[in-house]
């Protein structure tokens, strides 16, 4: 019977709060490549689940809560000022996947690599394709003909 009970406020628990974690990794700047200009700190991964209850859900997840809310502030707590090789996921919320919204849960997921900013500013103005070349000078065509022709 006791076991029981705390069964049910485990779950009751669960239902009310939901789940999230952020778990983090120091990484060695020599040993991951993330691109120029670039120097990792670490290896950040945020889940977060919530349960339903005939289609209501308890607490509820998004990718803006795990991504924005869980990341990325982790990776700016920790020093970084951007994220490298961003990676998320969620379960589907639409098709047949909302029948999962009658009792069973959805979970998102983010990864992604804290990375400071080390380098030059790129060009702002990359985009744009190279410089136009100058313009090449041309001599105009001699105006002498043979004798005997006529334009």
């Amino acid at each position: 019977m006791r076991k029981s009970i705390l069964s049910v406020g485990l779950l009751l628990s669960f239902l009310v709060t939901g789940c999230s974690h952020v778990s983090t990794v120091r990484l060695q700047p020599d040993a991951v490549a993330v691109g120029p200009g670039l120097r990792p700190i670490a290896g950040i991964q945020a889940n977060a689940a919530s349960m339903y209850a005939l289609f209501i859900p308890i607490p509820g997840v998004d990718l803006d809560k795990v991504i924005n809310r869980m990341l990325i502030v982790t990776a700016k707590t920790i020093g970084a000022d951007k994220i490298a090789n961003l990676q998320f996921e969620i379960d589907p919320d639409g098709g047949i996947w909302a029948l999962r919204k009658l009792a069973f849960y959805r979970s998102a997921r983010a990864s992604g690599i804290a990375v400071q900013v080390t380098g030059s500013a790129p060009d702002p103005q990359a985009d744009q394709g190279p410089e136009p070349a100058a313009t090449p000078t041309v001599s105009p065509m001699p105006t002498t003909s043979a004798p005997g022709t006529s334009f």
